[in-house]
């Protein structure tokens, strides 16, 4: 799932809304633009969460409302939709999707001091070390170096060991940090680096 979303039972209580407002989630996804196959499957399976949680009573007794606003995958974007969640919309939580479509909207979080959840956001909070930030993906404290860490480390083994790796990814945020790690892991494990290039995140045709 994309979108990172609360999902535990204690939070939940019997199929019988209380009095007070909904709880709104609120974020950005990639409806269109390059992301967009991702972003709709995203969207559908947070309302798929968003419809069974409501079911058994919501969160805490309330209902709970997701706003979501399309980022168009253009991270340009991203700190008007957050700013447009925080003081149009006045929503209770934010989450977020991976690095580039996150690390826009942190200073402008920071600033607020809300709370933010997210999925795939590789060492999107390194600069920042806020500790109001979550993500659900195990990377711990040195994201950029293990992502790539278990590749290298099994190419090191094989028999014959291979010598040279070539490098290639999206000139995009997360992608950037992924190849910073592939660097320092080649240079560390003796592989020597015979291509290391990135395109453009929208690139279709990878022929030439």
């Amino acid at each position: 799932m994309l979108w990172a979303l609360p999902g535990s039972a204690a939070l939940m209580s019997s199929p019988s809304f209380a009095q007070s407002g909904p709880i709104k989630i609120g974020g950005t996804l990639p409806l269109t633009g390059g992301n967009a196959s991702i972003g709709k499957v995203a969207q559908a399976t947070a309302q798929i969460w968003a419809d069974d949680v409501n079911k058994r009573g919501g969160l805490l007794g309330r209902k709970v409302e997701l706003v979501i606003y399309d980022d168009q995958t253009n991270p340009t974007l991203v700190p008007g939709l957050y700013t447009k969640l925080l003081d149009v919309d006045k929503v209770d939580l934010l989450a977020g999707t991976g690095t580039n479509l996150v690390a826009p909207a942190m200073p402008l979080l920071i600033e607020r001091k809300r709370l933010m959840v997210a999925n795939l956001a590789l060492a999107v909070n390194d600069p920042f070390n806020y500790d109001k930030y979550f993500q659900i993906m195990p990377y711990g404290p040195n994201g950029k170096d293990e992502l790539a860490r278990g590749f290298f480390e099994i190419a090191a083994k094989l028999n014959p060991k291979p010598k040279t790796v070539a490098l290639v990814g999206a000139d995009a945020e997360f992608a950037n940090n992924a190849l910073e790690g592939a660097r320092e892991h080649a240079k560390r494990l003796g592989f020597r680096v015979v291509y290391d290039k990135s395109y453009p995140p929208n690139q279709v045709d990878f022929l030439s």
